[in-house]
């Protein structure tokens, strides 16, 4: 299926976003997720299916000084 992923076109097979932030190989600790232009608890990240033509935002943290 194809999704937009922080604005870019990919293509993944059906999973969650869960899956979608391991794959990535993201921290789950320090990324909120935008989906469909809703921000998503991190509760419901293994229970929240991507479906075709879904738009994500992964928002990482970064710490600076």
């Amino acid at each position: 299926m194809e999704i937009k992923l922080n604005g870019e076109s990919l293509n993944l097979p059906q999973s969650t976003l869960m899956e979608l932030v391991r794959h990535r190989g993201l921290d789950p600790g320090a990324v909120v997720i935008e989906h469909n232009l809703k921000v998503i608890d991190q509760d419901a990240w293994d229970t929240t299916q991507i479906n075709h033509g879904d738009t994500i935002e992964l928002l990482s943290f970064v710490g600076g000084g």
